[in-house]
């Protein structure tokens, strides 16, 4: 009786020393932030780039400083380039690590599984470069810091009517993407407005490998120029397949094609072809030439226009932290603390300064959340000559 007295006491005293561990932990001087991306998976380049970039931004906050003294902490899960593990992903940063804000993602469709869960919790979400406008109609607490789909196909339109001077499009559009189909029918529109003829629109699925049915298809159209509004993964594949089947217009894109592995699938495939993009690293702005040194000394590669866009995204969110800070301390300092009521009208707050966000000089331009919680904010055109970037126009809204 002795020692199991003895021995019901030890486990009592241990509980009560991990529940004030971990109380202790919840108390600590920190803002946890989630972050969630592909970091594996069929679009992989696209969450490892957004992560730089929001590291790189928070670790140069922290290294000041912090916010008001208080330094922020980096939760970071892998979705695996799934919606529904985007879900799971946004679920276990709010409900088991208590994060107060969240940061992702990069494509539309798994931007769209979890904004719903941040926006039941009360967690404000910026996605740096979902592009469908579906995304922020989900709710108050989500927001971009990119522009929206509508506009990208517009200025896809009015570069291939007035720049290039082409009248016959075709499309090849990815039937299972909301990114791509949104992007093509935005495309199309705009492109029937100024007087173009869209003669062939065929589909695939991602992670399809064989294009040349589709391809072959359009070939017989004979349209002057295509547009292929997906990711880089099967851009790159379709481009290839494209000159293979003898087919030498060019191709225009969104987007979607950004990622360091583009022209290293490609190879010479896309010699001639355009896409929309959000900045240009050769911009001699000192700012995004600064972003693009600090960049390439810790991660010995060039940020690309997702890494960009995340580290504005870490830029409006911090911002929004500061002035909190300023106008409401008490509500600022609950934000490192337990999960409370407080701290659930400080979120609300954080929300509210998001949305209001105007003119933040960011790398990608300067941002303004409209009443829509989307960027009003120019795209950079780049053009593909010799297995490089160039700069080709920018575009305002």
């Amino acid at each position: 009786m002795i020692r199991r007295n003895t021995m019901f006491r030890a486990a009592a005293l241990l509980g009560l020393l991990l529940a004030f561990a971990a109380g202790c932990a919840k108390q600590s001087n920190e803002i946890p932030v989630g972050v969630y991306g592909s970091l594996t998976g069929t679009t992989a380049t696209f969450g490892i780039s957004s992560k730089q970039g929001i590291e790189l931004f928070m670790d140069n906050v922290n290294a000041a400083g912090g916010v008001a003294g208080t330094k922020l902490r980096i939760l970071v899960e892998d979705d695996q380039s799934k919606p529904e593990e985007a879900a799971t992903a946004v679920q276990k940063l709010i409900d088991q690590d208590g994060v107060v804000a969240v940061l992702g993602e990069v494509a539309s469709s798994r931007s769209m599984a979890a904004a719903p869960i941040c926006q039941q919790a009360g967690v404000p979400m910026i996605s740096p470069s979902s592009t469908n406008p579906k995304v922020t109609e989900l709710g108050d607490y989500i927001s971009r810091v990119c522009y929206i789909d509508p506009f990208q196909g517009m200025v896809i339109a009015k570069f291939a009517r007035q720049t290039l001077n082409l009248s016959k499009a075709a499309v090849l559009r990815d039937n299972k993407n909301d990114y791509s189909v949104g992007l093509a029918n935005y495309f199309s529109e705009s492109f029937h407005a100024m007087g173009g003829t869209v003669v062939s629109d065929e589909a695939y699925s991602e992670g399809d490998q064989d294009f040349k049915a589709q391809l072959t298809v359009i070939k017989q159209k004979k349209p002057q120029f295509i547009v292929v509004p997906g990711y880089y993964t099967e851009v790159a594949l379709i481009a290839r397949q494209a000159r293979e089947l003898g087919i030498d217009v060019p191709l225009l894109g969104g987007d979607g094609w950004v990622s360091e592995r583009l022209l290293e699938i490609a190879q010479d495939a896309l010699n001639g072809s355009y896409f929309v993009s959000h900045y240009w690293e050769k911009d001699p702005n000192p700012a995004i030439q600064k972003f693009v040194a600090d960049y390439r000394a810790r991660y010995n590669s060039t940020p690309d226009a997702l890494a960009a866009l995340a580290y504005d995204a870490a830029g409006v969110l911090v911002n929004a932290l500061e002035t909190l800070n300023k106008e409401d301390p008490a509500a600022f300092k609950s934000l490192s603390g337990p999960r409370t009521e407080k701290q659930k009208a400080a979120r609300a707050k954080i929300r509210d300064l998001v949305n209001a966000t105007k003119d933040y000089p960011g790398v990608t331009g300067r941002i303004t959340l409209d009443g829509k919680r989307n960027a009003v904010k120019s795209a950079t055109f780049l053009g593909i000559k010799n297995r490089e970037y160039e700069f080709v126009a920018v575009v305002e809204p």
